[in-house]
């Protein structure tokens, strides 16, 4: 029998979230701000570091963003004219207080402050180099690596270290970087991680989405390109593209689940991404029903589409409770029992004795999904029908996403209907990988030229897994300090 944790929404846990801001005198209070319109990509942790012109002072803690910094004792705890923010679920390295970003670090050229977005796939690799030369880690998170390969390049400038840094690691990973001069932004050379450049009157600001520029009245001015460096300084912008140009595979999971849906990511609205998604679905697994209902909140764009194109009536048959946090209630066996009834509820007058279409954005597990099944069949529904909008998830990612091993997820290891069976419904359709490329506004998945990274859906990834392919790396862990809270 499946369980559920009611603090678990058995989704692909969003990456990191990274902010920065160049030239304000609200620079602190603008990045809590924009971590603020970022809290859904980690709800773990956050930080800030800020720069005064001479030191750099930082606030960071478990937590979430409002309560970290929704005092305004800590936000003037953080002056100066230029910050970086970070919003963390860890996906590589513990949870410990150490591995909380942005991390700093003291150079010859003075103080650096980073901030990662992603995963890097060599990273034990590359860190056990630097320990043999004597380099010696403080966290347990590959963000650290950069640190080292920063401090022991042997360029003089600072964006030359960067890029002599970049070109040793391999991986997915979104950056923003502070020194006591300049800001700077950096994504992979495929950009399978978002980032993008706003600017708000003199100031100039990077947000992991364009929601972080909205909400603090930034104007968007153009996503920072796959494998550029924006260096920003007192005397403007400087672009730098120090690898050699390749098709990008931007993380197409931003658009079905993982971006915020008024978000924009690589000049396409997410809102409507999704509203097509629900139109592919619509027309590649149509079914007799007499309702279509979204899982709140991640369904509700494709559960619209859904709605248009098979013309079946939109309601609101399953209700969110958007203020149970992760620690409301100690997790017994007899809260455990009551499931997703913390955080959702039926709506019995819209799903007794009527078929009902489900939408959700993936299967995971299918724990949550059994449940929510379950929820609705006890609020009357005569049939239950579930529609995914992305295809199987089958292949664990290594890009920045925190996904169950291969072992424990669902589709990797059931077929379709199997898997139906299980969860408890009557019919079960995934929208097909072609399906996904259209909704983008693409003709199809090119196989031999993908135009985004699918790898956990096909298991074809584009950048080599190496710590996950060597045999020493299997089933290793890092040593690392065990911190205990005390009252």
């Amino acid at each position: 029998m499946l369980t559920t944790n009611p603090f678990d929404d058995d989704k692909l846990r969003e990456e990191c979230g990274v902010f920065g801001v160049f030239g304000s005198s609200d620079a602190a209070a603008l990045t809590a701000l924009g971590l603020h319109a970022l809290q859904h990509r980690g709800q773990e942790a956050a930080g800030i570091v800020a720069y005064d012109g001479s030191d750099f002072p930082a606030h960071r803690a478990s937590g979430q963003v409002g309560d970290i910094f929704g005092s305004q004792d800590v936000i003037e705890s953080l002056p100066g004219h230029r910050a970086v923010g970070h919003v963390r679920y860890s996906t590589a390295g513990g949870k410990g207080l150490r591995n909380v970003q942005p991390l700093f670090a003291d150079f010859e050229f003075g103080g650096l402050a980073i901030a990662h977005n992603g995963n890097l796939t060599n990273a034990l690799a590359v860190r056990d180099r630097l320990v043999r030369r004597g380099s010696i880690f403080q966290s347990t998170a590959d963000t650290e690596v950069f640190i080292h390969l920063i401090a022991t390049s042997l360029y003089e400038k600072i964006v030359d270290r960067l890029i002599d840094a970049l070109r040793q690691v391999e991986g997915a990973y979104s950056l923003v970087v502070m020194t006591q001069k300049k800001l700077i932004g950096v994504r992979d050379p495929l950009g399978v991680r978002p980032l993008v450049l706003g600017k708000l009157h003199d100031s100039y600001i990077f947000s992991s989405e364009t929601v972080g520029l909205d909400i603090v009245g930034a104007e968007f001015i153009r996503d920072v390109e796959p494998g550029e460096i924006v260096e920003i300084t007192d005397e403007g912008i400087r672009s730098i593209k120090p690898f050699k140009p390749v098709k990008s595979r931007f993380c197409i999971f931003e658009h079905v689940y993982f971006a915020r849906p008024d978000s924009i990511v690589e000049g396409t609205s997410v809102y409507d991404v999704r509203k097509n998604i629900g139109r592919e679905l619509a027309r590649e697994s149509a079914v007799d029903a007499d309702v279509v209902v979204p899982i709140p909140d991640s369904g509700v764009p494709s559960a619209l589409g859904y709605a248009e194109e098979s013309g079946i009536p939109f309601e609101l048959g399953i209700i969110r409770n958007h203020y149970v946090g992760r620690t409301f209630i100690e997790p017994t066996d007899q809260i455990r029992h009551l499931g997703v009834k913390l955080k959702h509820n039926a709506n019995p007058g819209k799903l007794k004795g009527k078929r009902v279409v489900l939408v959700d954005d993936s299967i995971v597990r299918g724990t949550t999904s059994t449940k929510i099944v379950e929820l609705v069949r006890q609020a009357g529904a005569a049939e239950v029908h579930m529609r995914i909008t992305s295809p199987p998830t089958a292949h664990p990612c290594f890009y920045g996403v925190d996904t169950p091993s291969k072992e424990k997820l669902m589709a990797a290891n059931h077929k379709i209907d199997e898997m139906a069976k299980m969860i408890g419904v009557d019919s079960l359709a995934f929208v097909s990988i072609d399906g996904l490329y259209r909704a983008t506004g693409l003709p199809g998945r090119d196989a031999e030229n993908p135009a985004f990274c699918d790898a956990c859906f096909t298991g074809d990834y584009p950048i080599r897994l190496v710590d996950h392919t060597a045999e020493e790396n299997k089933n290793r862990k890092l040593s690392q300090l065990v911190e205990r809270r005390t009252a």
